[in-house]
């Protein structure tokens, strides 16, 4: 199975303990991005369109520590920028596997045989390779060829190493069923141990605008993707309700407090993918954010997203609502041919506010407030009554 069975049960066991408490919000994975500096620069991010000096800050490792202590998830995703690039990241996710966390570090491989050595094969890590479709798919995602190459290399390495590695797959506008079936194919024949798979958000600073998907087009294509992959017995690390409601078959609205994400800036608002705001603690992300005010319905930017960051956790409370659905869904995949479930209606939700300006402004003022020098002590010129000669020192000294 893509997820292993102790991995599946002590997350199940902490998904009933919050509902058992009564608990209405509380994470599922906590979202880490110690940098947003990258390596690539693919047409679809919209995640490391920043000044210099911004892409140069870094969470520390205590930082990073104490965020899991914050949250309290039992798992934990270390996303970017390009992790690999974070010089304290081998001590950041030793020390999370050490505190029991179940740790999935995102890359896109460039750097993945070079620092393969730093890291340690453990039931409580595995790799999290970026790969969007086959060799033509995959390089024009990321806008760089022979990527694809090095990252199946990395791959191939990584499980000869004896490393747990699942890949990442982004979907966009113009994907095609067939090509990504046998993708699909592809990355189960190199022994990964799971997809991960979703359409690609539609991020305001994102180069190429053209090509994210709107939710009737993302419906269609997996259930076209689903329907070709009967009997295929692809992997995936998602819920099974996830892929379902990928295929149209679930009216969910989107957790957002499920996957908080945490960054340099400090705590997200709303969500993973969308930074309209900062807390300084989790507790003052969970408590003080208006959560009512996003989601597909509610919210213009979120209409069109069905992406797992949001969506993954809302299948994961169902099931343990519904257990007897998620193991019918299990067993028999999703379903490709009956009517869809009814969407949710658009008619109410609140215009987009663009706000990115004002934020990246405010983040130079307090790098620039750090990097500012300590003020000197004031010197003045005293003279000493014990000899005839002029001495400097510190006024408040003199005093």
């Amino acid at each position: 199975m893509a997820v292993p069975l102790m991995q599946a049960v002590r997350v199940g066991a902490y998904v009933v303990k919050q509902h058992i408490t009564g608990r209405k919000r509380y994470p599922l994975v906590l979202m880490l991005e110690p940098l947003f500096r990258c390596n690539l620069a693919c047409a679809g991010c919209g995640k490391i369109d920043y000044p210099a000096a911004i892409l140069n800050q870094r969470l520390s490792m205590q930082e990073c520590l104490d965020a899991d202590a914050e949250a309290g998830a039992p798992v934990i995703a270390i996303a970017g920028g390009e992790p690999l690039l974070h010089k304290e990241m081998p001590q950041i996710t030793r020390a999370l596997i050490e505190r029991k966390k179940y740790v999935y570090l995102c890359t896109n491989a460039l750097l993945l045989e070079k620092k393969m050595d730093d890291y340690e094969p453990s039931p409580f890590f595995s790799w999290d390779v970026h790969l969007d479709g086959d060799r033509e798919m995959h390089d024009a995602s990321v806008c760089q060829d022979g990527v694809y190459e090095r990252a199946v290399a990395a791959i191939k390495k990584a499980k000869a190493r004896g490393f747990r590695i699942s890949i990442n797959c982004t979907l966009f506008d113009g994907a095609d069923p067939k090509r990504v079936a046998s993708f699909f194919d592809e990355v189960m024949a190199m022994d990964v141990d799971g997809i991960m798979t979703a359409p690609g958000y539609a991020y305001e600073r994102a180069p190429d605008q053209e090509h994210f998907l709107n939710r009737q087009k993302t419906k269609q294509l997996f259930r076209d993707i689903f329907r070709l992959g009967k009997g295929h017995k692809w992997r995936f690390t998602q819920s099974p309700l996830f892929l379902n409601f990928l295929a149209g078959n679930e009216t969910y609205h989107c957790t957002p407090w499920g996957k908080p994400l945490r960054n340099v800036f400090g705590w997200q608002r709303p969500c993973y993918l969308l930074g309209e705001g900062y807390a300084k603690s989790f507790d003052e992300l969970m408590n003080d954010t208006k959560w009512d005010d996003y989601g597909t319905g509610n919210y213009e930017k979120c209409a069109d997203c069905m992406v797992h960051s949001g969506y993954e956790s809302t299948a994961v409370m169902d099931a343990v609502r519904r257990p007897w659905h998620i193991a019918k869904v299990a067993l028999f995949g999703p379903e490709t041919e009956k009517p869809m479930a009814p969407e949710i209606s658009l008619a109410n939700q609140r215009p987009a506010q663009y706000v990115y300006a004002e934020q990246v402004e405010e983040q130079m003022q307090e790098i620039s407030a750090r990097k500012k020098p300590a003020r000197m002590p004031r010197v003045t010129t005293v003279v000493s009554a014990s000899a005839d000669q002029n001495s400097a020192v510190p006024a408040d000294a003199a005093d």
